[in-house]
């Protein structure tokens, strides 16, 4: 930077400061409840996490015992901190149910709670908002209004979010009139620039389907509902300006914004703003973009620059997810950015109206000094701060700049809560300008430096961490999750039509066998279909019978000795490349079971990662497991642990994770050193050959592992009984499952082995909604859980328990939810259920659904038309734990709900079927979740989150009762299952003489 500018930067921010001093922020001033509150936030950390969790919760605790138990729960007990005397004394004293003064506490703590929200929001009815807005205006300030309530999980409260905003518009049309515009005025606008009238919107909020994956989609099903919006506002002459949320709906929100400003009918009209966020990396050149857009269409813009409200949000989403941290990690950073982008958009001022929207008196003048040196009219541009925050620098800001707009929320406390959290998020952050400012004191010259010189002397004290060197065995890194489908990637996007298009062009095709090595063809064929479309043949599959299953396993016997003997790292390594090959052809694996199964774009390309991360994690594990372990230390004698393989396995895999459950028991069954028989379903059979070229890429030997789909009834059996197989791995129906176990048990003649039978099979899996659960998280959870891809997994949540108190509420948004759900071919991006896999699947579906007429109330019946196999898609109320419904796994798109009185009685509900395979909870009661982890016994149990999509390593995935046998898949000792151990001891000791080695226990 120029050295002359810098200079004039820091001695505006001082006069700036000099202007302010002895004022403070009211959300800082210790004389209020708030401010003490906030004082202790910041002093602990304990305290601080507790207390934006109660916040966050208290809009549900509606009854005097629900908020008594919360208080106590978050504000008691070794998690609360250093408790405020104010909120100690209440949780000590809610502890006395029913007793006046605990209730009289609960009612105080709820008070100030809600009056600190209000401190942000400019009112919760029209009528309320309009005159604050007024007297906005009267003390100088222009204001932006924005309706709270951005998450939206139906279209019917997608319609509700853009009639909000018709509904405050129309109450302030009539009022703007008697407002005069500031400055000059010219032509009513304020400064001769800008209208009075301003609104921000959140884009997601009106369509409730937005999602990156259906890009056109999400773009367009915006728009229908922010035209009239727009239409509105220009009819008032009026300014509408586009907020940016999370990183997931950047791309969208910059095309509907190109779209809305180039149509027609609004092209003549420049009252339109975009939000861009510094603390993207992308975001500089997301604004070179937009500009050199705006130029080549001839069409001036606004652009308002935030740091960004979302950090640690996307920080910890792309962590979990696997992808690169997309923002900026240290806070100089996000401010170099946003001076860089400043003098950017400064530097079109003639056609970029700017709105700095800031606190940070460094960022503010370097705007005002930065405008000053590029000749920049007053009237380009102006400054935005937040309501109910950073008052003496929006006043001191409208004193020196005299043109500063409030950013006013408007709506009720529930979504409000959420606002304030993240305002509180804001002020209490250890880099947050105000509080440096305003509570720790920190000196001017370090608050108006360079942001450059801040980072240079950040990096110098707390330089980069180098990563914490991973364990290494054998050479091999640890272990990570392959990177899930990130959609907002254009290119993946674009990658999709192009693979399903390749996989068409091979459809008809005949799949042999593969027998030790060799293609095999037979007379007995059968296709396999796409589920949407039943007349599309994707391939034509040669069927094994007895003959061709028993060349199988002596192929696999024949070969078994020599992949025995090779090391554990040899055989690790044909996993590794197979992964790699897969990683490669990641898509087009993707869109085989696109059009096999019917399963969605993102669905299928996480099968498919999973499919590598089993490779890359048994891999691991069958190094780690390969070294012989020294047991005991007593001297004189060598005893080593080691494993050997068993010898045949018998892989029977389903179609519902026609890759991913394929490859883990294959891969665990082929590192461990056995051969394989593989059986994949008949319904995706297509997809289960894309492993045999994988295998076959990758250079596994001949005969290792075996293609070989069949007819159940004709090989099934004598698949299981063979003498020669000593393992089975088996994924499927409990019946299936169970008939596996049965046959398995038998003694055939020349068999060796006592059978090893793995099986993982069905689920009842259910999911609580406790009364304090967030419902815009448990809604989309839930439906997530139950109906992604048609509610065709183990894992899926058949049953929804709801506590009573929530339960009207719960069961209206689910409901709305459902109806809003698009239904059609998976091939289509924005449909968010398909066809089910096959006609009897569809068969079986529309059967449960007869029951369900006959046990409940269906609440939501859907159907889609066309010649697919598309069942019903329903939801069904009044369910008790004695109904069919209740007790049978159906594998299809039906949700049972069921009302229970209490959360010990809906826990006791989810426990009463034979299944446990996985379960959820949605609370924010840490005393319910800390019995839910003691008492919700299943294999895998989610709080908080959805109850599907384990990921390998992470979550190791697997369930008890009639939910299987065998350790858990992904997990430590997944591949202990495929091994037997042996020991062999040594004497060492000869004519008394013994060699002492290092590790004996022995004298010092």
């Amino acid at each position: 930077m120029n050295p002359q500018l810098d200079e004039a930067i820091r001695q505006r921010g001082k006069a700036f400061f000099a202007s302010i001093r002895g004022e403070s922020p009211s959300i800082f001033n210790k004389g209020f409840w708030t401010g003490k509150v906030m004082d202790w936030a910041m002093q602990n950390e304990a305290f601080k996490v507790q207390l934006f969790r109660f916040v966050d919760v208290l809009p549900y605790l509606t009854t005097s015992d629900n908020l008594s138990r919360h208080i106590e729960e978050y504000f008691t007990g070794g998690d609360a901190g250093d408790i405020p005397a104010v909120l100690k004394w209440g949780a000590e004293k809610s502890g006395l149910f029913g007793g006046v003064a605990a209730k009289l506490m609960g009612k105080a703590i709820r008070s100030n709670i809600e009056g600190m929200a209000r401190q942000f929001i400019v009112g919760e009815q029209t009528k309320e908002a309009v005159k604050n807005l007024s007297r906005i205006r009267k003390d100088g300030f222009a204001f932006t209004v924005d309706l709270l309530g951005e998450a939206t999980v139906s279209e019917v409260e997608s319609d509700a979010y853009r009639d909000g905003y018709l509904e405050v518009l129309g109450a302030i049309e009539a009022e703007q009139k008697s407002w005069k515009p500031f400055g000059a005025g010219e032509g009513g606008l304020d400064w001769g620039s800008a209208p009075r009238v301003n609104a921000s919107i959140k884009p997601s909020a009106l369509f409730s389907q937005a999602r990156p994956m259906d890009f056109e989609g999400s773009v367009e099903g915006i728009l229908a509902r922010m035209r009239p919006v727009y239409r509105k506002i220009m009819a008032m002459g009026g300014a509408l300006c586009i907020d940016m949320e999370q990183l997931k709906y950047k791309d969208i929100t910059i095309e509907l914004f190109k779209r809305l400003r180039s149509e027609a009918e609004f092209r003549d009209y420049p009252y339109l703003s975009i939000v861009l966020q510094a603390y993207l990396r992308e975001t500089e050149h997301d604004a070179a973009e937009l500009i050199k857009w705006g130029r080549a269409e001839g069409l001036p813009f606004g652009m308002r620059l935030v740091k960004g409200a979302y950090w640690d949000y996307e920080t910890v989403i792309a962590k979990q997810m696997g992808w690169p941290v997309p923002v900026w990690t240290r806070k100089p950073e996000s401010d170099i950015a946003h001076e860089k982008i400043a003098r950017l958009i400064l530097e079109n001022s003639d056609l970029v109206y700017f709105q700095c929207a800031s606190h940070n008196i460094r960022t503010i003048s370097n705007v005002m000094e930065t405008a000053a040196q590029l000749g920049v009219p007053e009237n380009r541009y102006e400054f935005q701060a937040l309501y109910g925050m950073a008052e003496p620098v929006r006043k001191g800001l409208l004193k020196v700049a005299g043109r500063v707009r409030l950013y006013c929320p408007y709506g009720e406390l529930l979504p409000g809560m959420a606002y304030l959290v993240r305002r509180l998020l804001e002020n209490t952050a250890n880099e947050s300008f105000l509080r440096l400012s305003f509570a720790d004191g920190e000196a001017e010259d370090i608050l108006l430096e360079n942001p450059h010189k801040t980072l240079d002397r950040e990096l110098e004290k707390n330089p980069p961490k180098a990563p914490a060197a991973p364990a290494v065995i054998d050479g091999l890194t640890a272990f990570r999750d392959e990177p899930l489908a990130d959609f907002t990637v254009a290119e993946l996007r674009r990658a999709f039509p192009e693979a399903i298009a390749a996989v068409r062009a091979k459809a008809g095709r005949a799949l042999p066998l593969v027998i030790g090595g060799k293609a095999v063809e037979t007379a007995d064929r059968i296709p396999t279909v796409n589920p949407a479309d039943p007349t599309e043949t994707l391939a034509v599959v040669c069927q094994a019978g007895v003959a061709e299953v028993d060349a199988a396993i002596d192929a696999a016997e024949k070969a078994f000795a020599a992949w025995r003997d090779k090391t554990p790292r040899e055989r690790a390594d044909v996993l590794l490349r197979a992964a790699a090959i897969a990683r490669r052809d990641i898509v087009a694996l993707s869109a085989t079971q696109v059009l096999e199964v019917g399963k969605q774009w993102d669905q299928a390309y996480n099968d498919v990662g999973e499919a590598i991360d089993f490779l890359e994690f048994y891999a691991r594990e069958a190094v780690r497991l390969g070294a012989p372990r020294r047991m005991g230390r007593e001297p004189g004698e060598k005893n080593h642990l080691f494993y050997e393989p068993k010898g045949v396995c018998a892989v029977i895999a389903p179609w519902n994770f026609p890759l991913a459950i394929s490859v883990g028991m294959t891969s665990a069954a082929i590192v461990t050193g056995n051969t394989v028989v593989y059986k994949p379903s008949g319904l995706s059979s297509l997809t289960g050959y894309g492993m045999a070229d994988i295998f076959k890429e990758a250079g596994l030997p001949d005969g290792v592992f075996n293609y070989c789909p069949g007819r159940g009834s004709v090989m099934g059996d004598h698949l299981v009984a063979h003498p020669k197989v000593s393992t089975i791995a088996f994924t499927g129906s409990m019946e299936t499952g169970l008939r596996i176990q049965e046959k398995a048990a038998k003694v055939h003649p020349g068999q060796a082995y006592c059978k090893k039978v793995i099986a993982e099979m069905g689920g009842k899996n259910a999911i609580i909604v406790d009364d304090d659960a967030d419902l815009d998280e448990a809604i989309l959870g839930v439906v997530y859980s139950a109906f992604g891809f048609q509610g065709q997994k183990c894992s899926a949540c058949s049953r929804v328990i709801v506590v009573d108190s929530i339960y009207d509420k719960f069961i209206a948004r689910l409901t709305e939810a459902c109806q809003s759900l698009k239904i059609g071919p998976a091939e289509e991006p924005e449909n968010a259920m398909g066809p089910v896999v096959d006609p009897s699947q569809q068969a079986k579906v529309e059967e449960y659904l007869e029951i369900a007429r006959q046990e409940g109330q269906v609440l939501v019946e859907r159907q889609a038309t066309g010649q697919g196999c598309y069942a019903p898609l329903a939801v069904v109320a009044g369910i008790r734990p004695e109904h069919r419904l209740a007790q049978e796994e159906v594998f299809g798109p039906i949700l049972a709900v069921m009302k229970a009185a209490n959360f010990d009685e809906a826990l006791a509900w989810a426990m009463s079927t034979r299944f446990a395979l996985t379960g959820g909870v949605y609370s924010r009661s840490p005393r319910h979740l800390e019995k839910a982890r003691r008492e919700f016994r299943v294999g895998n149990l989610y709080l908080n989150r959805n109850c599907v999509g384990a990921m390998v390593g992470r979550q190791p995935f697997g369930g008890s009762k009639m939910s299987g046998v065998g350790s858990k898949s992904g997990g430590p000792d997944y591949l202990l299952q495929f091994l037997d151990p042996r020991v062999v001891t040594e004497n060492t000791i000869r004519r008394g003489f013994t060699p002492i080695d290092e590790d004996d226990e022995w004298f010092d």
